[in-house]
């Protein structure tokens, strides 16, 4: 009780008290602790951009934002009106400093409840962000040392040589009979575990070979520390290399077909790499993981002509692996991976990732616009039919459709006539996909694309508010009309703090971050801060039925989420949900100065 009384009086005292003007201290109550009401990016904001906290409270009122310390008021505001989550029927309202742009370090003070984060005003903001996310990759390396001079505290003995894998007898051809073996060395991690997968490489390669098309001057200006740094080429190349080269040695050179994934028969305990020795596997060619292959391969080599000099032949190979995979594809059409068949045929059983998908057609678009676009070859375009239906689905590993309408828009300059025809289909497609993405945000009791839907919050919701995001800057870039970018920001601030359980889904990256992802190595390496840079999966309506990882204490679609090692189906890391954080970050880093600075959430 008295607790309650004195907690009233302070609520009391700042109702009473004036709207403050620039520049006048107002005391914050050290007593009622605000942090986890007030949600906003942890990071910051850009001084021309948006600036938004969303605060769950019924109260309305006055907020400040502030120095750190408090003892200074630098904006004054007052907070919109209430909006219901029409998920967990909670109480927001918004915090809009949008107007105040002056560069430093603050406060959003909301009198009566307390104090948000400290955040930072300033140019380049998510810089950090965009190079340490891209530097996740490195830690997810396999086959090689990760020296203290470029993994710091995390650094460790090489695992997986992989230079001795094993053809698993769903694998096996004439030439590469069950038992044999190849070298298969490189490649990433895939998330938390120690295998590599073809699949999840196709839609992660191709977001990041995407980034640089996208945007060349800035991926080569970015630097981000790994042993590559400073050769001829952009970091972010040199990283993508890592995996390329690793994706080369899974295609069959008698054939064309490439392998589904290099792989454990079950999965490692949560040891570091260099101390898990179990044989390793390649398993059956399938034809996703073929047309995977093909579109990045096909990506790569337009990219990497660039590069003749410094990496002589290799775009030359690529494309021919692009084409060979290809073929062999055609020929293979029904080539499905089915982990529970091959399971029942040859031993031993796989129990690892399945990437397993029961219709190709959305590779075949994908695969088929790379190759067209690399080779001008018109009969790879009127193959498939790119447009099978009016949808355009959000990118992920099982529906890689809308890549290619992402890349035929980007390189609208160089299509052929028969592609010229269907260019304004595809850009309706794009249009039409960010217009979905970002209608009726402000409603919205986060104001984020991200969590319209209950639906959004699958497993690896994060990638889905990082792929919204690019899908708002794809439509950015053929409109230039910046709502599209406001709309992206906002999903970036969603992901760094903005969402129903504040966090910042970011290792290492903001106040309230994951510090027990599923990742091998930042559980067994007894550092107490896990690997940074790294994208946690984040909140899943379905987890606690699908991980059985005790401590999940509510079933509110958007605010299921555990800081646990055992919650792989919330807290697990991918390389294909770091992949859009990547471009997303440094889009925006990118076009930053073209952001809205009018505010546009009442």
């Amino acid at each position: 009780m008295i607790y309650c009384n004195r907690l009233l009086f302070v609520l009391l005292l700042f109702l009473c008290l004036p709207n403050t003007s620039h520049g006048q201290s107002v005391p914050i109550p050290s007593t009622v602790a605000g942090n986890s009401l007030i949600r906003l990016n942890q990071l910051g904001f850009y001084p021309s951009g948006p600036k938004v906290a969303i605060v769950l409270t019924n109260a309305g009122g006055p907020f400040q934002v502030t120095t750190p310390d408090g003892k200074k008021v630098l904006f004054s505001g007052t907070l919109s009106e209430a909006r219901k989550s029409s998920i967990s029927g909670k109480t927001a309202r918004t915090a809009d400093f949008s107007a105040f742009r002056t560069a430093g370090t603050y406060v959003v003070n909301v009198p009566g409840l307390g104090r948000s984060y400290s955040f930072k005003i300033e140019p380049n903001v998510h810089h950090d962000l965009a190079a340490g996310s891209l530097k996740g990759f490195y830690y997810q390396r396999a086959s090689t040392d990760l020296p203290e001079k470029y993994a710091g505290q995390w650094h460790r003995p090489a695992g997986h040589p992989d230079n001795h894998v094993l053809i698993h007898p769903s694998a096996a051809s004439a030439t590469r009979p069950a038992g044999t073996t190849i070298s298969s060395p490189g490649g990433w991690y895939d998330a938390g575990d120690y295998n590599k997968y073809i699949v999840n490489s196709g839609i992660t390669m191709g977001t990041l070979l995407s980034l640089y098309e996208d945007f060349p001057d800035f991926c080569k200006k970015m630097t981000v520390t790994i042993p590559e740094s400073g050769n001829q080429l952009p970091d972010l190349l040199d990283e993508s290399l890592w995996n390329l080269r690793w994706m080369l040695t899974m295609q069959d050179p008698a054939d064309g077909g490439v392998y589904h994934k290099l792989t454990n028969p079950k999965f490692d305990g949560m040891v570091m790499p260099d101390k898990a020795k179990p044989d390793r596997y390649v398993v059956q060619k399938s034809v996703t993981a073929a047309l995977d292959f093909a579109a990045v391969m096909a990506q790569a080599s337009r990219i990497f002509t660039s590069y003749n000099g410094e990496l002589p032949g290799l775009s030359d190979s690529c494309k021919t692996a692009a084409v060979k995979a290809w073929q062999w594809a055609k020929q293979n059409p029904d080539a499905l991976y089915d982990q529970d068949a091959m399971n029942k045929a040859f031993d031993p059983d796989v129990v690892t990732g399945t990437y397993g998908d029961r219709d190709a057609s959305d590779e075949w678009i994908w695969a088929a616009a790379e190759l067209y676009l690399t080779t001008k070859d018109d009969n790879y375009y009127t193959t498939v039919n790119p447009f099978p239906d009016e949808k355009t689905p959000l990118p992920s590993w099982p529906q890689v459709r809308t890549l290619a309408y992402y890349s035929l828009a980007r390189m609208r300059s160089q299509l052929t006539p028969r592609g010229q025809q269907d260019l304004p289909k595809i850009k309706a497609h794009i249009i039409q996909q960010a217009d979905q993405i970002k209608q009726d945000v402000s409603s919205q009791a986060f104001q984020t694309p991200m969590g319209k839907s209950a639906g959004d919050y699958i497993w690896g919701s994060s990638a889905v508010a990082a792929n919204q995001g690019i899908a708002l800057i794809q439509a950015y870039r053929l409109t230039d009309d910046k709502s599209y970018l406001d709309a992206a920001l906002a999903n970036l601030d969603y992901l760094l703090g903005r969402n129903a359980v504040g966090y910042s889904f970011v290792t290492g990256f903001g106040h309230k971050t994951p510090m027990h992802p599923h990742h091998r190595p930042s559980v067994a390496d007894g550092i107490d801060a896990p690997v940074p840079g790294l994208l946690s999966g984040g909140t899943n309506a379905n987890a606690a039925r699908q991980d059985k990882c005790a401590g999940y204490t509510t079933t509110i679609a958007d605010e299921v989420y555990l800081d646990a090692d055992c919650s792989y189906a919330s807290n697990e890391i991918a390389i294909n949900w770091n992949a859009p954080l990547v471009y997303l970050a440094t889009a925006l880093e990118t076009l930053q100065d073209k952001l809205s600075a009018s505010s546009t959430r009442k």
